[in-house]
C-alpha cells in the first residue's frame, strides 16, 4: 500500500492550488504546478523529472477557460491520468471550499484530514 501512496501525483496550475490541496491531504502526494503555461518542452521536462508515465497521475485544474485548455493539453499528453473537478461555480481550485475539495479527493481514494469534511455534503 505504501508504494501506491508514494506513486500518486497531482498536477495543478499554481502554488495557491498546491497549498490549498496540501492542507486537506493526510498522505504524502507530490503536487506539481504548471503555473498556467504549458508547452512541449515544459511537458517533456516535467515528464522526465517526475516520471509521470510510471505513476498514478491526477489532473486538478481550474474550471475557467485557461484551466479547461490546460486540462485538454494534459489529457492529450497523459491519457492515463485521472481527472478531478471542482464545480464550475467556483472557477478556481484555490477558491473552492475545503469540504468540496476534500470530497473530490475522497472520491478518488486520497486520505484526507476529516476535519475538512462537512456532513451536509454526504
Amino acid at each position: 500500500m505504501a508504494d501506491k501512496i508514494m506513486n500518486k501525483v497531482i498536477i495543478v496550475e499554481g502554488q495557491s492550488d498546491k497549498i490549498h490541496i496540501r492542507k486537506i491531504l493526510r498522505e504524502y502526494v507530490e503536487i506539481i504546478c504548471t503555473y498556467g503555461t504549458f508547452g512541449v518542452e515544459k511537458f517533456d521536462r516535467m515528464l522526465e523529472r517526475h516520471h509521470l508515465d510510471d505513476r498514478d497521475v491526477y489532473i486538478f485544474v481550474d474550471s475557467d477557460p485557461p484551466g479547461v485548455e490546460l486540462r485538454k493539453q494534459l489529457a492529450h499528453e497523459l491519457p492515463h491520468a485521472t481527472h478531478l473537478y471542482i464545480p464550475d461555480e467556483f472557477q478556481e481550485v484555490e477558491r473552492t471550499p475545503e469540504d468540496i475539495v476534500a470530497i473530490e479527493l475522497v472520491k478518488h481514494h486520497f486520505e484526507i484530514d476529516e476535519m475538512y469534511l462537512n456532513e451536509r455534503n454526504w
